[in-house]
């Protein structure tokens, strides 16, 4: 389940919950909408913790500067000798 369907399921919780009022013999409808949101809300949070772990941060590329060039010409110490 992705992230889309932890937002569903906390949307459809949040609904159940706060903006019906129909009663069905043997279910409580509040219950089972808060049972949504807290299943919604750990899927947001493993969503988001798995994501990060997933995410490979590479270090910065650096030149790489070889003290042992040969020389090619002109000044060896850039003064004339």
């Amino acid at each position: 389940m992705g992230l889309g369907g932890c937002i569903i399921l906390i949307a459809a919780g949040a609904i159940l919950t706060f903006a019906t009022d129909w009663d069905m013999q043997g279910v409580n409808l509040d219950l089972v909408g808060l049972i949504f949101m807290i299943v919604g809300l750990i899927g947001v949070a493993t969503f988001s913790s798995m994501a990060r772990r997933r995410r490979v941060v590479m270090p910065p590329s650096t030149p790489v500067i070889d003290e042992e060039r040969p020389h090619r010409g002109g000044y060896r110490d850039g003064y004339g000798g």
